[in-house]
């Protein structure tokens, strides 16, 4: 994947770790100024046991915390996700910001959102009890879009492919969307700034809905988005497809729902300016289209 873009030279070696198991993470982060923690199971279908996607999350996140601190790693970078900021009890009047936390009792979160926020609050939870909280930052991206590397794809790429593939019609559901190259960056921003210590970060573009995502392919994809749906799909009947379609199931929380995101703390601490998420959107569809002419499902890779 790496050498799909720039060849790595010396400069690249792989160890093997699992987030379950304590072997391999000492050996892994000895010799490192920095650690990006990415990996956290992001499936395309939930769990009916959450602690599926709990235990790992969470339990790995504080692996990865405790071998870098021990190896004394200046900064840690822990990639969150928005799902830790946006599902909260509490109404909030204006953008949600990195001053929000989502609630893991909440009852309408996903077994993802509830990994999500329950391993970013271990990680803190760890490096205050460390005395450590300045070695560590997290990033809480939106749904990552961009161009893909290789089969093995976030399940948030799913939104741009569907729409790629055909479906009946678009659903009234949207997201705040990111470039995974703008994530990259901050991700950079929060492991080299001293400032960023202790701090988590937003990395969220606008909210858009899918049926302005379908409009974006339509104008710039022209013949390739032959299939993109124009008409939208009635709440009622996106439930109902549900029922047999369990990837959908995990979404139907969202509809109608619009949830506004401020990044402007990453902007303005960390000088961070994503690209129009515009062309984060036809980057991505490009590649599909390249990769796979958007008919293969992409599957759910271990970053979220």
């Amino acid at each position: 994947m790496v050498a799909s873009e720039t060849d790595p030279g010396d400069r690249l070696t792989v160890l093997a770790a699992d987030l379950l198991a304590d072997a391999g993470w000492d050996a892994a982060a000895q010799g490192c100024d920095y650690v990006l923690h990415v990996a956290s199971p992001f499936p395309p279908v939930q769990p009916q046991d959450p602690d599926e996607l709990i235990v790992p999350a969470r339990d790995g996140t504080v692996r990865v915390l405790r071998a870098s601190l021990n190896a004394g790693v200046e900064r840690i970078v822990v990639t969150s996700s928005v799902a830790a900021i946006t599902g909260g009890t509490v109404r909030v009047s204006g953008p949600l910001t990195e001053e929000n936390w989502s609630d893991p009792d909440n009852p309408r979160m996903t077994p993802y959102a509830r990994s999500k926020t329950i391993a970013e609050q271990a990680a803190w939870d760890f490096v205050r009890e460390q005395d450590a909280t300045e070695r560590l930052a997290t990033v809480n991206p939106g749904a990552i879009v961009g161009p893909v590397l290789s089969d093995d794809r976030s399940y948030s790429i799913e939104s741009i492919a569907r729409l790629l593939r055909g479906m009946p019609g678009v659903p009234r559901i949207g997201f705040s969307f990111v470039d995974v190259r703008d994530v990259a960056d901050l991700e950079i921003r929060a492991m080299a700034d001293p400032e960023a210590g202790g701090e988590r970060f937003i990395a969220a573009d606008r909210f858009m809905w899918m049926s302005e995502i379908a409009a974006i392919l339509r104008d710039q994809l022209g013949e390739d988005a032959a299939k993109v749906p124009t008409r939208t799909v009635p709440n009622l009947l996106v439930r109902a497809m549900a029922i047999f379609d369990p990837s959908i199931r995990s979404v139907t929380g969202q509809l109608g729902k619009r949830t506004e995101i401020s990044s402007e703390k990453a902007r303005e601490r960390l000088g961070w300016s994503p690209r129009p998420i515009e062309e984060a959107i036809v980057d991505c569809a490009r590649s599909l289209i390249v990769a796979d002419g958007a008919g293969g499902r992409p599957q759910p890779a271990q970053g979220g």
